[in-house]
């Protein structure tokens, strides 16, 4: 559904220019909730304002439901960029329009009749929990609300696409949940592609199918969560479940296990210390429910060498779990 082929982006001149983008390349399946992560300053928002050419690239291609945004006139990117709804971190909603207003204003833009706007904008309202507000100025809202209200009008025109710009960081835990489920909801119910960035790795955790770690400007790491979770070495997987440093082992193994599927129901650290009589120290474990089922990582300490351990390594390697030497 989104695909960008070796996009880079530079700012600024011959006497000084810093590369937003760098030869990225990525690929969004269609009906998929993708996320991007990375610090401050890494590209993300360069990066989602390419997809609906806000921010035009140097070089590459951006292609949207098989449409070269990159290639065509300026009038049918118009017509484009309507299949392409936006939320942003602040909401940008007009002060001195009501709820329904605000998400009129987006079909304002495609021409469409006033009766038409208005069946439009209450329909939306009622999908995303407003409708006793479409009265309302944002002033007179929370910031969950106002969010809902980006939201409905980023729908208003019956976008294919969703594009969210942060849309979560400015809001505190319980109601950037409540709006996390509201695009899974969205994402479901109208088959929408997803795309969104994030610094959260709790909201790539919760809703996304499928992630990106971006580095300055370059693409370091991608794919579906679940494949992630069992890849040798991925710094994503690792974010998304944080074991800390390792401690002082005093000598003694420590190897960190991932569990993914059905691992994570069996008695591995059980059955590991009565089928090689060790004495097993557990460092440290994250658990998390992941596209549905649960997965995690664990660290456990092991008397002796890795040497010594080779054995009782193997033996879980043999049950399909990726098990890593930290220490």
């Amino acid at each position: 559904m989104i695909s960008l082929h070796s996009v880079s982006k530079t700012f600024g001149d011959h006497t000084r220019s810093v590369a937003a983008l760098d030869d990225v390349s990525l690929d969004v399946a269609r009906g998929e909730i993708f996320g991007v992560v990375g610090q401050s300053g890494a590209g993300k928002s360069t990066l989602i304002r390419t997809v609906n050419l806000l921010e035009r690239p140097d070089a590459g291609a951006v292609v949207v439901d098989g449409v070269d945004l990159t290639s065509i006139g300026s009038g049918q990117l118009r017509l484009a960029r309507q299949k392409i709804g936006m939320i942003f971190q602040h909401f940008n909603l007009l002060s001195s329009r009501t709820v329904r207003g605000n998400v009129e204003l987006a079909l304002e833009v495609t021409g469409a009749e006033r009766r038409e706007r208005r069946r439009r904008a209450d329909e939306i309202l009622d999908l995303v929990g407003l409708t006793d507000k479409a009265e309302a100025y944002p002033g007179q809202l929370s910031g969950g609300q106002k969010q809902r209200v980006g939201i409905a009008r980023a729908l208003a025109a019956e976008p294919t696409v969703l594009l969210s710009d942060e849309a979560t960081s400015a809001l505190d835990p319980e109601t950037t949940r409540s709006i996390l489920e509201l695009v899974r909801t969205i994402n479901q119910q109208l088959g929408l592609t997803v795309l969104l960035i994030t610094h959260e790795m709790d909201v790539v955790k919760t809703i996304c199918d499928s992630a990106a770690l971006l580095e300055s400007g370059r693409i370091v790491e991608h794919g579906p969560l679940v494949e992630l979770i069992s890849r040798p070495g991925s710094r994503l997987a690792a974010d998304l479940f944080p074991l800390g440093a390792v401690p002082p082992h005093a000598g003694n193994t420590v190897i960190d296990i991932t569990f993914s599927g059905g691992s994570a129901d069996r008695p591995v650290i059980a059955q590991l210390a009565r089928t090689h009589g060790l004495d097993v120290s557990i460092l440290g474990a994250v658990i998390e429910t992941i596209g549905g089922s649960q997965a995690g990582r664990t660290r456990l300490e092991l008397p002796g060498s890795a040497a010594a351990n080779a054995a009782a390594i193997a033996d879980l390697r043999s049950q399909g779990l990726l098990v890593e030497v930290a220490a």
